[in-house]
């Protein structure tokens, strides 16, 4: 979970629970879009993975819908059609690709050849990093 507004842990579980329930319970035939507090609800799923995120009334839907799948396919090229397993095990990863396509909840970055070139070079320098500290041991 990505939080771009200020709020407390306890008002995070609270909403994350509440919105969780909210999408589960919803039927595949419904719309992906629900108003929920002063916000809408967009949500996305694929296979066993549901990705939410929450906008302000007045954006525009089917641009988080977007984004969502533009985050998607860009796990997928970075994990090779990523599951559950990938996101729970690489978790700091699924972040970092996120925070290369949004920056403070707005749309960074829709080039995925600039996404994945910036996430090789991150990879990059992590390889070296860690093959030069075990050098010196």
């Amino acid at each position: 979970m990505k939080w771009y507004v200020p709020t407390t842990v306890q008002d995070q579980q609270r909403d994350a629970k509440e919105v969780s329930n909210l999408v589960l319970k919803r039927g595949q035939k419904l719309c992906n879009i629900l108003e929920w507090r002063e916000q809408k609800i967009v949500y996305r799923r694929y296979a066993s993975l549901y990705f939410v995120c929450s906008i302000d009334r007045d954006d525009n839907e089917l641009i988080a819908l977007e984004t969502i799948h533009l985050y998607v396919e860009m796990l997928d090229r970075y994990f090779g059609n990523v599951c559950e397993l990938d996101v729970i095990f690489n978790f700091h990863k699924a972040q970092y690709i996120l925070d290369e396509v949004l920056m403070a909840g707005e749309l960074q970055e829709s080039s995925k050849r600039a996404v994945l070139r910036a996430i090789s070079a991150e990879d990059e320098l992590m390889e070296e990093k860690s093959s030069s500290s075990s050098r010196r041991r």
